[in-house]
């Protein structure tokens, strides 16, 4: 099983800047580079400073040039917000920059207070048809002429310019949670990304039984990986409470994408406040016991325990998901501690 990081500015008030945060996330990237990390994943959200990543594309470009190893990952582009031929031409630039490392993540979006305003009229629930239909069209664009008649976009013999370097296409990836995105994610070719977010490790093999059914379905298609994402924190064995300033980060952050979910406040100058801790007194998810069950939190040795089972459920690849809103420092201590302790026990 090998490592990912998953990685973005994220900013909870104006006391840093953004290039500050800009310059704390490419040091957090080169230290997974050197630590053994095999990808850094960069996704897209707008508009909130909690997230800032408007477009993972020109971040990946700045880091294709400061590394020579680790792939490049847009985990993910939100495909409403998208044309195919913008898709597929600007991720292929990105596979030249960086001669053949680009890799990329389709998603249906979450956010309806982003579709308000890139995709008025639509509901974010219906997003995976801007998925089902980008997909192949990017994929066709990739490989030459390629002209598209379809219910969403409509366009005359087009083909992407740039070529990817990685050919016949570089790894495409759809985030998934029901069986038909499985499904379809496989039907096409392509890795399936994977987010249990506060549920148990009963979700993960819950998520993979759904992938390991979609790859029964398509013996055609060559063995597709899966990618697990986990809120990561590792803290010092000498300090057993080591995990409950992490686990309440964690529930800071979780509340703050509940507050934009909800989509029930205005933003002031991108920043909402999380939603009050009363509001969750009937979700013992968000309890800080239950997050550090469920989050990657724990000492190396624990963090180990948990990863073997992954690996034993077949897991390709776990994305370390370092947005938590914890200090730089506390995310560097954290990183470094599991490159140390815990990459060498999988490499």
């Amino acid at each position: 099983m090998r490592f990912s990081l998953f990685v973005h500015m994220e900013r909870w008030d104006e006391q840093t800047t953004h290039r500050e945060q800009f310059e704390n996330l490419a040091e957090l990237a080169l230290m997974a580079e050197a630590g053994g990390f095999g990808t850094v994943w960069v996704g897209e959200h707008h508009a909130m400073e909690y997230t800032i990543a408007p477009s993972p594309m020109p971040v990946l470009a700045y880091l294709a040039a400061k590394t020579s190893t680790i792939r490049l990952g847009a985990g993910t582009i939100i495909a409403p917000f998208w044309n195919p031929i913008r898709a597929a031409g600007e991720t292929a630039l990105l596979d030249v920059i960086s001669n053949g490392r680009m890799e990329v993540g389709v998603a249906r979006g979450a956010y309806q207070i982003e579709f308000d305003r890139l995709a008025p009229g639509l509901k974010a629930t219906d997003g995976g048809k801007h998925l089902r239909e980008l997909v192949p069209a990017v994929r066709a664009l990739w490989q030459g002429d390629y002209a598209h008649d379809g219910e969403i976009w409509q366009f005359p013999t087009a083909t992407s310019v740039p070529k990817p370097v990685q050919q016949p296409t570089p790894p495409m990836w759809v985030a998934a949670r029901d069986p038909a995105s499985h499904d379809f994610a496989v039907e096409q070719g392509c890795n399936v990304m994977v987010t249990p977010l506060m549920k148990g490790d009963e979700e993960v093999a819950a998520l993979k039984e759904k992938f390991d059914t979609a790859v029964g379905n398509h013996p055609e298609v060559p063995q597709p990986e899966i990618m697990v994402l986990r809120h990561t924190y590792a803290h010092s064995p000498d300090d057993p409470d080591g995990w409950r300033p992490a686990a309440a980060a964690i529930s800071r952050f979780y509340r703050t994408f509940d507050a934009w979910f909800g989509n029930k406040t205005v933003p002031e100058n991108g920043f909402l406040e999380p939603s009050p801790e009363s509001t969750f007194a009937d979700r013992p998810e968000f309890s800080l016991d239950s997050l550090h069950r469920t989050a990657m939190i724990g000492t190396p040795e624990e963090i180990i325990a948990r990863l073997k089972e992954y690996e034993a459920l077949g897991i390709d690849e776990f994305s370390y998901w370092t947005d938590n809103s914890m200090t730089h420092e506390e995310k560097k201590e954290s990183l470094a501690r599991f490159i140390s302790d815990v990459v060498p026990v999988f490499s």
